[in-house]
């Protein structure tokens, strides 16, 4: 693994930490910069998220910041979808996998960055959404997850923020759902032959430091200021990646 692979894992962790989101940027990091191909570094991802959620799942517990009953509703429609994910993922083609990336970090920047310049609703209690929402959102989330290597706080995240619910307590919810995804992920791209376990080794020793110095940095530092840099470097990075795959499709 070379020292830019090294950095770039460093800073992921460090995102998803801070506001759950980063891994987002893995996958391509590993494309682009380590030359490792998509249907490799997807499985290396998400077994490396077992590593990252547990340091994230332990500093937010810590400070009361996780629902568990919201978890266990979310992670009975996530485990199967993140299991399926998985399996259907080499039948997916590279490039496809890389648009929908990017597709997902935009959209989720430009989100990102609309609420932060809105004022914040009122949170709702947990109590108004039902058991069968959270199932559904597990399901998206975990589907969506395993065939992209986000791990899930990408998804959920803006899915969860936008029915009103806490920043702290969606971020809470994305870092623990993330062990059970990419647990159920790694099995499935086990029984594929599709996972590299020395490479997620590799990538998850490099991203948990960062991600636990982001995860105490999150309770210290403002959200809102980490939160619209990380929604601007989607969208310039969303973007970036897009414009790439389009200029390298060959001509009909």
């Amino acid at each position: 693994m070379s020292i830019a692979l090294v950095i770039i894992c460093l800073f992921v962790g460090l995102l998803i930490g801070a506001v759950g989101i980063g891994g987002v940027l893995l996958v391509p990091a590993l494309a682009f910069v380590a030359d490792i191909g998509v249907h490799e570094a997807i499985p290396a991802c998400m077994l490396s998220y077992l590593a990252t959620g547990a340091v994230g799942v332990f500093v937010y517990a810590r400070h009361g910041s996780i629902q568990w009953n919201m978890v266990f509703w979310v992670c009975v429609g996530a485990v199967p979808a993140a299991l399926l994910g998985s399996i259907s993922l080499l039948s997916i083609p590279a490039n496809a996998i890389m648009f929908l990336i990017a597709i997902l970090m935009v959209f989720a920047g430009i989100d990102a960055l609309i609420k932060s310049f809105k004022s914040v609703p009122m949170a709702r209690q947990s109590s108004t959404l039902g058991r069968g929402h959270y199932i559904v959102i597990g399901f998206v989330t975990g589907f969506g997850s395993a065939i992209t290597g986000t791990g899930g706080p990408l998804i959920v995240v803006p899915i969860i923020i936008y029915l009103g619910l806490p920043v702290l307590t969606a971020v809470g919810l994305s870092q623990a759902i993330q062990i059970p995804i990419a647990a159920f992920a790694s099995i499935g791209n086990w029984m594929s032959g599709n996972l590299n376990v020395n490479l997620g080794l590799l990538i998850a020793a490099a991203m948990v430091t960062g991600t636990l110095a982001g995860a105490t940095l999150m309770h210290r530092l403002p959200a809102e200021p980490i939160r619209k840099f990380m929604a601007l470097l989607l969208v310039v990075v969303g973007f970036g990646i897009g414009a790439h795959l389009i200029a390298t499709l060959e001509p009909i």
